[in-house]
């Protein structure tokens, strides 16, 4: 069953299925975010609608409904001769949805809208009837005190009656029993708003736990619609990538005076990788260079010993610094950030982050993370984005050498010598790369996923060896990279994570053992698109023919499988075995981003703005 999301910049969002069901635990119709951009709590977990006329009454759960997306989800019902549109937005930066009613009938009917209210932390279930409320009701709507949480949740309807009902209301998540995750939930409906409709009109439910309730819903649709279009001019982008442009900015979330990424919906929170493979797509191609500033200093602002943070906790924000690649990533997105605006200022404020991060992996840092005496890094295991661990089990360990650890270490060591020289600063940094390539080149001596250990598994992580912007390796082993790529992970939705024929591979992320060590043992990721997409490219020197295939054969089988109703959401991952049946996340950001920043930059070969300043020969294409 496919699903809708709409967010409001804070974490915050509401979701539900195209029939208008919870099959997530996750699911609800106000989710607030109550420390921005984590502390997701469910409050309204659904409403559920009737009509009635002279003759008979109408659940419209009972009937299927048009699912539509134009800046905003829809569904349309066509009930005897009757027409409700029913249309789902958030307030940016408040934890407010509203409901837009458009009705269409030549009759009087009455219209009764039942919330189903909840008060839980989003990773929990109400297993027991636990749940207690105070209430309020007061002219056009209802106060809803949870006794669980200093927080109350203000419905208001105009023009309406409240008639209190107070009973539970049981729901069942499929998708959390499938994945062997608690699936029963107690809720409480707490009464129904009945309207009397005398002709066609169109009015307004507003769901809210933010104190001010001097809401004017009118202005609001129109306020947030006016907005998202502002983001699709500012993008300038052909209309085909509207509905990716659109999805971005559901990742791009206010935390404290700056911005951040949540890395999925619905449970991730913000995290470090992510945001920052993440940034070029959802802010560099979209022309947002503010907010990827603001993303940029605001991680920089928690750099402690070289590392940038791997996650913030969801209950509690608690950091986890347990991560690799971020930091190096976070050189090389500061470099793309560059390459748009040419910012020589913002450069000059992050130096000195740039400069520690590279200090502390020559000099080691946290979780055994250092350069070795043959320079490469050396770390941990569980520390690169295949990072499952189950107990004490690693079911990807990839410890020591990484393959492309190393690629990021050398792309990082590259742009700092480029920047040195580009700014006037000593380049302390161009001698070590080269120590680092030639230490590299001796010990690959085949397409090892890991290298001391020579792990030959044919894993997607050595497609950034091509993928980056200073390469380590020769054009006739990124060409067979590329094949090799191409020919054993290769899927219409992203790169598998393992060969088919490695005795590990797992075609299915759901199936007889625990679903993580599926993750990163044949499980598609779409993100990893965009890497194989301009590593192909590349190769290639971008020339017409191969952009043309490029599209047709990497991106055109995916996007077709989108219909019309697609809102430019891309699950987090697929099975590995046809028919790919999405799974994870239901929206990633890595997904959407990698893939409109490859059709963007690679395919339709529109490459940043003062590209030319930064570039060297080893970039030019």
């Amino acid at each position: 069953m496919r699903e809708w999301i709409v967010t409001n910049g804070l974490g915050g969002y509401a979701s539900l299925n195209y029939i208008n069901t919870n099959s997530r635990k996750f699911h609800g119709l106000l989710v607030s975010s109550l420390n921005p951009p984590v502390d997701r709590w469910v409050f309204v977990s659904n409403i559920h609608d009737q009509f009635q006329t002279k003759k008979k009454k109408y659940d419209l759960k009972d009937y299927k409904c048009k699912f539509n997306f134009d800046l905003f989800p829809s569904f349309t019902y066509d009930i005897n001769k009757l027409k409700i549109k029913k249309t789902i937005f958030m307030e940016n930066e408040k934890n407010t949805t509203i409901i837009r009613y458009k009705i269409k009938t030549s009759k009087p009917i009455i219209l009764t809208h039942n919330p189903i209210i909840n008060s839980r932390h989003f990773y929990d279930v109400n297993k027991h009837r636990y749940l207690a409320f105070d209430y309020e009701i007061f002219k056009n709507g209802i106060k809803i005190k949870p006794r669980n949480i200093d927080k109350s949740i203000k419905i208001l309807l105009e023009d309406s009656e409240f008639h209190p009902l107070e009973y539970w209301d049981v729901l069942y998540y499929g998708n959390d029993l499938e994945r062997n995750e608690s699936w029963v939930d107690n809720n409480v409906q707490i009464g129904q708003f009945k309207k009397y409709i005398k002709k066609s009109t169109e009015y307004f439910l507003i769901m809210t736990t933010e104190e001010n309730i001097n809401i004017n819903p009118s202005e609001a649709y129109l306020k947030e619609k006016k907005r998202k279009k502002t983001l699709l001019d500012n993008a300038n982008l052909p209309q085909k990538f509207d509905k990716l442009v659109l999805s971005t900015d559901n990742f791009i979330v206010r935390k404290e005076e700056g911005k951040s990424v949540i890395a999925g919906y619905h449970w991730f929170a913000d995290w470090g990788r992510d945001t920052l493979i993440s940034l070029p797509g959802l802010t560099l191609v979209t022309k947002r260079f503010n907010d990827a500033k603001q993303i940029l200093r605001n991680f920089s602002r928690y750099l402690r010993n070289g590392l940038i943070p791997n996650t913030f906790n969801d209950k509690d924000s608690t950091i986890y610094y347990n991560t690799v690649d971020a930091s190096l990533w976070y050189v090389d997105r500061v470099y793309q950030y560059l390459k748009y605006t040419n910012d020589r200022y913002f450069l000059s404020e992050v130096w000195n982050s740039l400069h520690s991060i590279i200090e502390s992996y020559m000099n080691g840092t946290d979780f055994d993370i250092k350069m070795d005496g043959d320079y490469l890094i050396s770390h941990a295991p569980g520390l690169t984005w295949m990072d499952v661990k189950i107990n004490d089990y690693y079911p990807t360990p990839r410890a020591r050498k990484a393959v492309e650890i190393q690629a990021l270490w050398y792309n990082a060591l590259r742009i700092m010598s480029n920047l040195s020289q580009i700014s006037g600063r000593e380049d302390i940094y161009f001698d070590l790369s080269e120590r680092v390539k030639e230490s590299f080149k001796f010990q690959y001596d085949k397409q090892y996923d890991v290298i001391d250990t020579k792990d030959t598994s044919i894993r997607p992580n050595q497609i950034f060896l091509v993928s980056l912007d200073f390469n380590m390796i020769d054009e006739i082993l990124q060409d067979r990279i590329v094949n090799t790529v191409q020919d054993k992970l290769l899927t219409i939705f992203g790169l598998r994570t393992l060969s088919t024929d490695d005795p590990n591979y797992k075609g299915n992320f759901i199936g007889p053992y625990n679903k993580d060590i599926a993750y990163h043992n044949g499980t598609v990721w779409p993100w990893l698109l965009g890497p194989f997409i301009k590593a192909f490219l590349k190769v290639r020197k971008f020339d017409y023919a191969s952009r043309k295939y490029a599209y047709s054969n990497f991106l055109e089988p995916m996007l077709e499988v989108f219909d019309d109703k697609w809102d430019g959401s891309i699950n987090e991952i697929y099975d590995g075995d046809p028919i790919y049946t999405p799974r994870g996340c239901i929206s990633q950001a890595w997904s959407v981003a990698e893939i409109l920043r490859s059709w963007v930059e690679d395919i339709n070969y529109i490459p940043p703005v003062n590209e030319k300043i930064f570039e060297l020969p080893e970039i030019c294409v």
